[in-house]
Protein backbone atom coordinates (compact mmCIF):
# COMPACT_ATOMS: atom_id res chain seq x y z
CA UNK A 1 0.00 0.00 0.00
CA UNK A 2 1.07 3.58 -1.61
CA UNK A 3 0.64 6.87 -0.12
CA UNK A 4 -1.26 8.94 -2.23
CA UNK A 5 1.41 11.44 -3.72
CA UNK A 6 0.16 14.99 -3.01
CA UNK A 7 -1.04 17.11 -6.06
CA UNK A 8 1.09 19.32 -7.13
CA UNK A 9 -0.20 23.09 -7.38
CA UNK A 10 0.16 25.12 -10.30
CA UNK A 11 2.15 28.57 -9.93
CA UNK A 12 0.09 31.28 -9.86
CA UNK A 13 0.53 33.46 -13.26
CA UNK A 14 -1.55 36.39 -15.26
CA UNK A 15 -3.19 35.98 -18.16
CA UNK A 16 -1.22 37.02 -21.78
CA UNK A 17 -4.14 39.63 -21.73
CA UNK A 18 -3.70 40.61 -18.42
CA UNK A 19 0.04 40.92 -18.21
CA UNK A 20 -0.51 42.99 -22.04
CA UNK A 21 -2.55 45.46 -19.65
CA UNK A 22 -0.15 45.64 -16.95
CA UNK A 23 2.52 46.49 -19.75
CA UNK A 24 0.14 49.01 -21.29
CA UNK A 25 -0.61 50.68 -17.87
CA UNK A 26 3.16 50.81 -16.79
CA UNK A 27 4.12 51.98 -20.37
CA UNK A 28 1.96 55.32 -19.63
CA UNK A 29 4.62 56.58 -17.05
CA UNK A 30 2.58 59.77 -16.40
CA UNK A 31 -0.35 57.44 -15.22
CA UNK A 32 2.23 54.61 -13.68
CA UNK A 33 3.56 57.73 -11.35
CA UNK A 34 0.11 59.12 -10.35
CA UNK A 35 -1.11 56.05 -9.25
CA UNK A 36 1.71 55.51 -6.82
CA UNK A 37 2.09 58.84 -5.52
CA UNK A 38 -1.44 58.44 -4.89
CA UNK A 39 -2.04 55.26 -3.65
CA UNK A 40 1.13 56.69 -1.18
CA UNK A 41 -0.92 59.69 0.03
CA UNK A 42 -3.65 57.45 0.54
CA UNK A 43 -2.49 54.74 2.59
CA UNK A 44 -0.36 58.00 5.08
CA UNK A 45 -4.10 59.56 5.33
CA UNK A 46 -5.50 56.10 6.47
CA UNK A 47 -3.19 56.71 9.34
CA UNK A 48 -4.10 60.01 10.30
CA UNK A 49 -4.37 59.65 14.06
CA UNK A 50 -0.74 58.36 14.05
CA UNK A 51 0.41 61.77 11.95
CA UNK A 52 -1.43 64.68 13.44
CA UNK A 53 -2.42 64.60 16.32
CA UNK A 54 -3.14 66.09 20.25
CA UNK A 55 -2.21 62.87 22.17
CA UNK A 56 0.87 61.25 21.74
CA UNK A 57 1.08 58.29 19.93
CA UNK A 58 2.73 55.88 22.84
CA UNK A 59 3.12 56.55 26.42
CA UNK A 60 5.86 54.77 28.74
CA UNK A 61 4.67 55.50 32.94
CA UNK A 62 6.00 53.30 35.52
CA UNK A 63 7.09 50.67 33.33
CA UNK A 64 3.57 49.98 31.39
CA UNK A 65 2.52 51.56 27.91
CA UNK A 66 -0.20 52.83 26.56
CA UNK A 67 -1.34 54.23 23.12
CA UNK A 68 -3.73 57.42 23.86
CA UNK A 69 -4.40 57.43 20.21
CA UNK A 70 -6.01 54.05 20.35
CA UNK A 71 -7.52 54.35 23.52
CA UNK A 72 -8.75 56.46 26.31
CA UNK A 73 -6.62 56.78 29.31
CA UNK A 74 -7.82 58.72 32.51
CA UNK A 75 -5.43 60.78 33.82
CA UNK A 76 -5.65 59.61 37.08
CA UNK A 77 -3.33 56.27 35.24
CA UNK A 78 -0.43 58.79 35.46
CA UNK A 79 -1.01 60.14 39.03
CA UNK A 80 -3.52 62.55 38.31
CA UNK A 81 -6.77 63.52 40.69
CA UNK A 82 -9.59 63.37 37.61
CA UNK A 83 -10.99 60.25 35.80
CA UNK A 84 -11.41 61.51 32.70
CA UNK A 85 -8.90 61.27 29.62
CA UNK A 86 -5.58 62.63 30.49
CA UNK A 87 -5.25 66.18 28.54
CA UNK A 88 -1.90 65.71 27.12
CA UNK A 89 -1.24 69.15 26.26
CA UNK A 90 -1.74 69.95 30.19
CA UNK A 91 1.83 71.11 31.06
CA UNK A 92 0.59 69.21 34.37
CA UNK A 93 0.04 66.27 32.47
CA UNK A 94 3.15 66.28 30.92
CA UNK A 95 5.11 66.88 34.23
CA UNK A 96 3.46 63.99 35.87
CA UNK A 97 4.19 61.23 32.61
CA UNK A 98 7.77 62.62 32.19
CA UNK A 99 8.74 62.41 36.00
CA UNK A 100 7.92 58.22 35.75
CA UNK A 101 8.18 57.65 31.76
CA UNK A 102 8.11 59.57 28.14
CA UNK A 103 6.36 60.04 25.60
CA UNK A 104 6.54 59.94 21.53
CA UNK A 105 4.53 62.57 19.88
CA UNK A 106 2.77 62.54 16.20
CA UNK A 107 4.42 64.64 13.41
CA UNK A 108 1.85 67.26 13.63
CA UNK A 109 0.76 67.94 17.51
CA UNK A 110 -3.00 68.64 16.77
CA UNK A 111 -5.67 66.99 15.54
CA UNK A 112 -8.67 68.33 12.88
CA UNK A 113 -10.70 69.49 15.98
CA UNK A 114 -7.91 70.58 18.34
CA UNK A 115 -8.38 74.42 18.95
CA UNK A 116 -5.07 76.11 19.28
CA UNK A 117 -4.73 77.93 22.54
CA UNK A 118 -1.39 79.55 22.21
CA UNK A 119 -1.77 82.11 19.75
CA UNK A 120 0.06 84.86 19.93
CA UNK A 121 -2.62 87.06 17.19
CA UNK A 122 -6.13 86.24 15.98
CA UNK A 123 -7.20 83.54 14.19
CA UNK A 124 -7.02 83.00 11.38
CA UNK A 125 -2.60 82.91 11.61
CA UNK A 126 -0.54 82.54 8.67
CA UNK A 127 1.95 79.64 8.61
CA UNK A 128 4.85 79.45 11.06
CA UNK A 129 6.99 76.94 12.18
CA UNK A 130 4.48 75.53 14.52
CA UNK A 131 1.78 75.21 12.06
CA UNK A 132 3.37 74.73 8.66
CA UNK A 133 0.19 76.14 6.84
CA UNK A 134 -1.01 78.54 9.37
CA UNK A 135 -4.58 78.00 11.55
CA UNK A 136 -8.01 78.88 9.91
CA UNK A 137 -10.42 81.04 11.44
CA UNK A 138 -11.83 78.78 14.15
CA UNK A 139 -7.83 78.26 15.08
CA UNK A 140 -7.21 74.99 14.26
CA UNK A 141 -4.02 73.88 12.34
CA UNK A 142 -4.82 73.74 8.65
CA UNK A 143 -2.11 71.11 8.21
CA UNK A 144 -4.01 68.30 10.43
CA UNK A 145 -7.31 69.28 8.78
CA UNK A 146 -6.23 68.52 5.27
CA UNK A 147 -4.46 64.97 5.95
CA UNK A 148 -7.86 64.22 7.48
CA UNK A 149 -10.06 66.33 4.74
CA UNK A 150 -8.26 64.30 1.89
CA UNK A 151 -8.79 60.60 3.78
CA UNK A 152 -12.96 61.74 4.12
CA UNK A 153 -13.05 62.66 0.79
CA UNK A 154 -10.99 59.42 -0.95
CA UNK A 155 -12.95 57.28 1.67
CA UNK A 156 -16.07 59.12 0.32
CA UNK A 157 -15.82 58.34 -3.24
CA UNK A 158 -14.89 54.95 -2.64
CA UNK A 159 -17.79 54.25 -0.78
CA UNK A 160 -19.74 55.87 -3.74
CA UNK A 161 -17.83 54.00 -6.59
CA UNK A 162 -18.24 50.58 -4.70
CA UNK A 163 -22.58 51.24 -4.34
CA UNK A 164 -23.17 53.30 -7.09
CA UNK A 165 -21.49 50.68 -9.60
CA UNK A 166 -23.08 47.81 -7.79
CA UNK A 167 -26.42 49.37 -8.85
CA UNK A 168 -25.37 50.43 -11.87
CA UNK A 169 -23.57 47.38 -13.16
CA UNK A 170 -26.82 45.24 -12.28
CA UNK A 171 -29.17 47.67 -13.59
CA UNK A 172 -27.52 47.76 -17.04
CA UNK A 173 -26.79 43.98 -17.00
CA UNK A 174 -30.29 43.10 -16.94
CA UNK A 175 -31.21 45.70 -18.75
CA UNK A 176 -29.13 44.73 -21.61
CA UNK A 177 -29.90 41.25 -21.31
CA UNK A 178 -33.47 40.68 -20.99
CA UNK A 179 -34.36 43.30 -23.57
CA UNK A 180 -37.66 44.35 -24.53
CA UNK A 181 -40.06 45.81 -22.07
CA UNK A 182 -37.99 45.80 -19.63
CA UNK A 183 -35.43 47.58 -21.39
CA UNK A 184 -37.56 50.03 -22.45
CA UNK A 185 -39.33 51.08 -19.02
CA UNK A 186 -35.99 50.75 -17.70
CA UNK A 187 -34.77 53.43 -20.15
CA UNK A 188 -37.61 55.41 -19.93
CA UNK A 189 -37.07 55.43 -16.14
CA UNK A 190 -33.55 56.54 -16.09
CA UNK A 191 -34.17 59.44 -19.00
CA UNK A 192 -36.61 60.97 -16.39
CA UNK A 193 -34.42 60.16 -13.30
CA UNK A 194 -31.10 61.87 -14.92
CA UNK A 195 -33.37 64.89 -15.75
CA UNK A 196 -34.21 65.96 -12.43
CA UNK A 197 -31.96 68.79 -10.88
CA UNK A 198 -29.71 66.34 -9.17
CA UNK A 199 -27.78 69.55 -7.26
CA UNK A 200 -30.91 71.80 -6.05
CA UNK A 201 -32.35 68.32 -4.70
CA UNK A 202 -28.76 67.40 -2.53
CA UNK A 203 -29.27 70.63 -1.35
CA UNK A 204 -33.16 70.74 -0.15
CA UNK A 205 -32.39 67.03 1.46
CA UNK A 206 -29.35 68.21 2.80
CA UNK A 207 -30.85 70.90 4.39
CA UNK A 208 -34.06 68.92 5.62
CA UNK A 209 -32.28 66.11 6.95
CA UNK A 210 -28.95 66.82 9.49
CA UNK A 211 -26.11 65.58 6.82
CA UNK A 212 -24.03 62.73 8.36
CA UNK A 213 -21.41 60.72 5.88
CA UNK A 214 -23.64 58.23 5.21
CA UNK A 215 -26.91 60.32 4.43
CA UNK A 216 -24.65 61.95 2.10
CA UNK A 217 -23.64 59.11 0.64
CA UNK A 218 -26.89 57.24 0.27
CA UNK A 219 -28.42 60.30 -0.93
CA UNK A 220 -25.45 61.00 -3.91
CA UNK A 221 -25.91 57.30 -4.29
CA UNK A 222 -29.44 57.96 -5.20
CA UNK A 223 -29.15 59.96 -7.56
CA UNK A 224 -25.72 59.06 -9.30
CA UNK A 225 -26.03 55.36 -9.76
CA UNK A 226 -27.02 55.95 -13.16
CA UNK A 227 -23.45 57.03 -14.54
CA UNK A 228 -22.99 53.40 -15.34
CA UNK A 229 -26.02 52.22 -16.92
CA UNK A 230 -25.65 52.74 -20.37
CA UNK A 231 -22.35 52.01 -20.83
CA UNK A 232 -22.79 48.37 -19.06
CA UNK A 233 -26.12 48.28 -21.19
CA UNK A 234 -24.48 48.72 -24.95
CA UNK A 235 -21.62 45.84 -23.50
CA UNK A 236 -24.39 43.09 -22.41
CA UNK A 237 -26.47 43.99 -25.89
CA UNK A 238 -23.00 43.49 -27.99
CA UNK A 239 -22.69 40.17 -25.86
CA UNK A 240 -25.77 38.77 -25.31
CA UNK A 241 -25.52 38.09 -29.13
CA UNK A 242 -21.85 36.24 -29.25
CA UNK A 243 -21.79 32.23 -30.19
CA UNK A 244 -20.79 31.45 -26.14
CA UNK A 245 -23.91 33.21 -24.57
CA UNK A 246 -25.79 31.31 -27.36
CA UNK A 247 -24.28 27.81 -26.72
CA UNK A 248 -24.59 28.65 -22.61
CA UNK A 249 -28.48 29.28 -23.31
CA UNK A 250 -28.67 25.55 -25.75
CA UNK A 251 -26.84 24.04 -22.68
CA UNK A 252 -29.55 25.14 -20.32
CA UNK A 253 -27.38 27.43 -17.98
CA UNK A 254 -29.61 29.66 -15.97
CA UNK A 255 -29.40 33.25 -16.80
CA UNK A 256 -27.67 34.13 -13.71
CA UNK A 257 -25.06 31.94 -14.21
CA UNK A 258 -24.58 33.43 -18.29
CA UNK A 259 -25.02 37.04 -17.05
CA UNK A 260 -21.91 36.95 -13.72
CA UNK A 261 -19.25 34.24 -15.75
CA UNK A 262 -19.65 35.10 -19.51
CA UNK A 263 -21.41 38.80 -20.06
CA UNK A 264 -20.24 40.88 -16.86
CA UNK A 265 -16.39 40.22 -17.33
CA UNK A 266 -16.77 41.33 -20.99
CA UNK A 267 -18.67 44.66 -20.08
CA UNK A 268 -15.99 45.33 -16.80
CA UNK A 269 -13.58 45.85 -19.08
CA UNK A 270 -14.99 48.95 -20.03
CA UNK A 271 -16.83 50.06 -16.76
CA UNK A 272 -13.38 49.75 -15.17
CA UNK A 273 -11.77 52.52 -17.57
CA UNK A 274 -14.31 54.74 -16.04
CA UNK A 275 -14.01 53.91 -12.75
CA UNK A 276 -11.23 56.54 -11.72
CA UNK A 277 -13.58 59.71 -12.83
CA UNK A 278 -16.29 58.57 -11.47
CA UNK A 279 -14.26 58.86 -8.04
CA UNK A 280 -13.21 62.12 -8.91
CA UNK A 281 -17.01 63.44 -9.70
CA UNK A 282 -17.88 62.04 -6.07
CA UNK A 283 -15.15 64.09 -4.62
CA UNK A 284 -15.74 67.27 -6.68
CA UNK A 285 -19.42 66.81 -5.32
CA UNK A 286 -18.85 66.23 -1.76
CA UNK A 287 -16.75 69.35 -1.84
CA UNK A 288 -18.95 71.72 -3.68
CA UNK A 289 -21.92 70.50 -1.02
CA UNK A 290 -19.33 71.24 1.88
CA UNK A 291 -18.43 74.47 0.39
CA UNK A 292 -21.87 75.53 0.08
CA UNK A 293 -22.83 74.60 3.53
CA UNK A 294 -24.87 71.83 3.11
CA UNK A 295 -22.51 68.49 3.31
CA UNK A 296 -20.74 67.12 6.31
CA UNK A 297 -21.93 68.29 9.76
CA UNK A 298 -19.93 71.33 10.96
CA UNK A 299 -16.42 70.65 12.45
CA UNK A 300 -15.66 68.14 10.38
CA UNK A 301 -12.52 68.04 8.55
CA UNK A 302 -13.67 69.10 4.55
CA UNK A 303 -11.38 70.31 2.20
CA UNK A 304 -14.74 71.78 0.80
CA UNK A 305 -15.09 73.80 3.95
CA UNK A 306 -11.69 74.56 4.13
CA UNK A 307 -12.49 76.70 0.65
CA UNK A 308 -15.37 78.20 2.09
CA UNK A 309 -12.84 79.51 4.67
CA UNK A 310 -10.53 80.67 1.87
CA UNK A 311 -13.39 82.31 0.02
CA UNK A 312 -14.27 84.34 3.45
CA UNK A 313 -10.51 85.13 4.66
CA UNK A 314 -9.68 86.65 1.84
CA UNK A 315 -6.85 88.13 4.12
CA UNK A 316 -5.76 85.06 5.01
CA UNK A 317 -5.13 83.40 1.43
CA UNK A 318 -2.82 80.14 2.85
CA UNK A 319 -6.52 78.33 3.35
CA UNK A 320 -7.55 78.63 -0.18
CA UNK A 321 -4.01 77.90 -2.03
CA UNK A 322 -4.01 74.63 0.41
CA UNK A 323 -7.69 73.84 -0.26
CA UNK A 324 -7.44 74.77 -4.22
CA UNK A 325 -3.53 72.80 -4.39
CA UNK A 326 -5.06 69.69 -2.22
CA UNK A 327 -8.10 69.14 -4.40
CA UNK A 328 -6.36 70.33 -7.74
CA UNK A 329 -3.22 67.25 -6.97
CA UNK A 330 -5.99 65.03 -5.74
CA UNK A 331 -8.12 65.41 -9.20
CA UNK A 332 -5.14 65.80 -11.19
CA UNK A 333 -3.75 62.14 -9.99
CA UNK A 334 -7.22 60.67 -10.66
CA UNK A 335 -7.68 62.09 -13.95
CA UNK A 336 -3.55 60.59 -15.00
CA UNK A 337 -4.74 57.38 -13.36
CA UNK A 338 -8.23 57.28 -15.34
CA UNK A 339 -6.12 57.52 -18.92
CA UNK A 340 -3.80 55.57 -18.02
CA UNK A 341 -6.27 52.56 -17.09
CA UNK A 342 -8.27 53.25 -20.16
CA UNK A 343 -4.55 52.71 -22.15
CA UNK A 344 -4.13 49.60 -21.13
CA UNK A 345 -7.75 47.71 -21.84
CA UNK A 346 -7.67 49.51 -25.30
CA UNK A 347 -7.41 46.65 -27.78
CA UNK A 348 -5.73 49.45 -30.27
CA UNK A 349 -2.75 49.86 -28.19
CA UNK A 350 -0.18 47.05 -28.36
CA UNK A 351 2.93 47.06 -26.14
CA UNK A 352 5.91 45.61 -26.58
Amino acid sequence: MTLAEPKKTRPFRLSPVTQRRLGAFRANRRGWWSFWIFMTLFVLSLFAEFIANDKPILVSFDGSYYVPVLQSVPETEYGGFFETEAEYKDPEVQSLINEKGWMIWPLVKYSYNSAVLDLTEPAPTPPDSKHWLGTDDQARDVVARTIYGFRISVLFGLAFVAVSSAIGITAGLSQGFFGGMYDLLGQRFIEIWTSLPTLYLLIILASIVTPTFWWLLAIMVAFGWTALVGLVRAETLRARNLDFVKASRALGVSNIVIMVRHILPNAMVATLTYLPFVLSGAVVSLASLDFLGFGLPPGSPSLGELLKQGKENLQAPWLGITAFVTVGVMLTLLVFIGEAVRDAFDPRKVHD
